[in-house]
């Protein structure tokens, strides 16, 4: 009878300890990914640790486009669901997560820290798609949000999202159709948001800050970047910066940036807090593009929106600003900077001038618009 319970509690013991031990998934060989999953394969992993503790990449261009030496790497239409998983990557061009190719990837209550260089946090690339809630997601040296080329889809509901790097290390870098809802986002020594080319990055009650810590030469310090770069990894065409509720904060620079690029700028009850420089937007030639022909072409969009600022647009750009319902407390090219602004007011609309202004077009009543002492010009003729 001793035996028989001796061994039953044994049994028991082992059977707890089964269930209770923490399942790891470790890697240090190079261009290998600790979890890999690929063709029709569909996984559920929960409550595991997925390491990434060594193995540089061979090839830079196959990690950030193909995911290779990701921690976690799913690719070729399979479906891959993490619960609870603590994601660690340490080794030089280690992805966190990486959905490519159709992969994709839903991720609940995960950590994800990603400390070797070059490589970001969560990522699409070349059609994947990747779903997450309550993520903790923190980066050393690219975006904590992060695509590349090909794109894909990426959506993250609530958590927290950290970058901590400089120089293209912001919090979000958009090839793809990037929607972040009820999170905060922190960029501390780069801009908070970079959108490359015809792609989208839209944020819904977001707490969100950037402080562009830029060194390059020619940078224009900004907390939103809209641009085309000659690279290939986007398409040419409209970068839309769509925002709804929450709080932004720009640490240095202006708010936003636009060059050598169309772009579209929505903003709905968004709170701005600009630096102290004072400047909404910038739209410019910058250094991309060809010289003489890399203006930016922008179009801002307010809806029930407060702004406030200085706004430039330099004689190579254009910008379109659509007011309703909405208040603007700034200037418009004070220093005449030669760009093609129109002004469209809506009668729920009003302008306090902080600034000379200077418009080609306005459509609007100018009864809207209060010149506090400062003078309005449009199409080259002053009317305040």
């Amino acid at each position: 009878m001793r035996k028989t319970l001796t061994a039953l509690l044994l049994a028991c013991l082992m059977a707890f300890s089964a269930c209770t031990a923490e399942t790891i998934y470790r890697t240090d060989q190079a261009d290998q990914s600790a979890v890999e999953v690929s063709g029709t394969e569909s996984r559920i992993i929960t409550g595991a640790v997925i390491q990434k503790t060594g193995g540089d990449a061979s090839s830079p261009d196959a990690a950030s486009f193909r995911g290779v030496n990701a921690a976690v790497r799913v690719y070729d239409r399979a479906t891959l669901t993490l619960q609870n998983c603590v994601i660690e990557a340490s080794a030089r061009n280690a992805t966190g997560v990486f959905a490519y190719d159709g992969g994709t990837v839903h991720l609940s209550d995960c950590t994800i820290q990603v400390t070797g260089g070059g490589a970001g946090g969560v990522q699409v690339a070349g059609g994947g798609t990747l779903t997450g809630s309550n993520l903790t997601v923190t980066s050393a040296s690219k975006a904590a949000i992060r695509s590349d080329r090909g794109g894909g889809t990426l959506t993250l509901d609530g958590g927290t999202c950290t970058s901590t790097g400089s120089n293209g290390c912001p919090v979000v870098y958009s090839t793809a159709d990037i929607t972040v809802r009820s999170a905060v986002c922190v960029s501390e020594r780069s801009r908070a948001v970079i959108i490359e080319g015809k792609n989208t990055v839209t944020l819904e009650d977001v707490r969100i800050e950037g402080n562009d810590q830029s060194t390059k030469a020619g940078s224009v310090h900004a907390n939103v970047l809209m641009y085309q770069s000659a690279s290939g990894d986007a398409k040419e065409g409209t970068s839309v910066f769509s925002m709804t509720g929450g709080e932004m904060t720009a640490h240095s620079g202006a708010m936003f940036f636009c060059t050598n690029t169309s772009g579209e700028i929505r903003l709905c009850r968004a709170g701005l807090n600009l630096s102290g420089d004072g400047t909404l937007l910038i739209v410019s030639a910058g250094r991309w593009g060809k010289e003489g022909r890399n203006g930016g072409n922008c179009t801002l969009r307010a809806e029930d929106q407060a702004l406030t600022g200085r706004i430039t647009v330099d004689s190579l750009s254009s910008l379109t600003i659509h007011m309703t319902a909405s208040s603007f407390t700034g200037c418009v090219n004070p220093q005449d900077e030669g760009g093609t602004v129109r002004l469209s007011l809506d009668e729920g609309s009003a302008w306090t001038l902080t600034g000379d202004s200077f418009l080609s077009s306005l459509d609007g009543d100018l009864t809207r618009i209060d010149a506090n002492g400062y003078r309005l010009f449009v199409g080259g003729v002053r009317v305040l």
